[in-house]
C-alpha cells in the first residue's frame, strides 16, 4: 500500500465544521504539516446545521492563519468528504481524535471510507494539553461571555 503512494503528492483533506477553529485544530495541522505534501482544510457546509459563526466568517478566519503557507488550503463544501477529496486529488483524510470515543467513531469512518473510495484515513491524537478543548465548550464559553482567547490560535 505504501508504494501506491511513494511517487504522487502527499494532499490531505482535513475536514471539519471548525465553529470555532480552536488551538487543538491548529495543532492537527501543524503536525500534519509533517507528514503531508498539502493540507486543505475543508469546512463543511450543513444547512441542517445551525452554526455560531457564518460560513465566510470561519473562512476568513482560517485562511489569516495560514496565508503565509502554501502548504495549507481552506475551501469549503458539502456532501461527502471522500467526494471533497477525490475531486481536490486528495489520497488522504486527516483527523483528529481526544479520546477513546473519538477514535471509536474516526475508525469506523475511515473505515467505511476506505471501503467505498481508495481514501486512507490518518487519525493523529490530540496534545494531551489540548484533550479537553473543543469547539461545543468554545461555543458554550463564548455565548456566557467569557474570554476565549486561550483556545484559539
Amino acid at each position: 500500500m505504501i508504494q501506491k503512494f511513494h511517487n504522487m503528492e502527499r494532499i490531505a483533506v482535513f475536514p471539519g465544521s471548525f465553529d470555532p477553529f480552536t488551538i487543538g485544530h491548529s495543532s492537527i495541522v501543524e503536525r500534519g504539516l509533517g507528514l503531508f505534501d498539502k493540507i486543505i482544510i475543508a469546512i463543511g457546509y450543513n444547512e441542517h446545521k445551525q452554526s455560531s459563526n457564518s460560513l465566510n466568517d470561519r473562512i476568513e478566519a482560517i485562511s489569516r492563519l495560514y496565508a503565509d503557507n502554501p502548504m495549507v488550503e481552506v475551501m469549503s463544501y458539502s456532501g461527502l468528504t471522500i467526494e471533497f477529496a477525490k475531486k481536490h486529488g486528495a489520497k488522504f483524510i486527516l483527523r483528529g481524535a481526544r479520546s477513546y470515543s473519538d477514535f471509536e467513531y474516526e475508525r469506523n469512518l475511515a473505515d467505511v471510507n476506505r471501503k467505498i473510495s481508495e481514501i486512507e484515513t490518518i487519525i493523529l491524537f490530540t496534545l494531551p494539553e489540548h484533550s479537553y478543548v473543543s469547539s461545543s465548550m468554545v461555543r458554550e464559553l463564548q455565548h456566557n461571555n467569557y474570554d476565549v482567547a486561550d483556545f484559539l490560535p
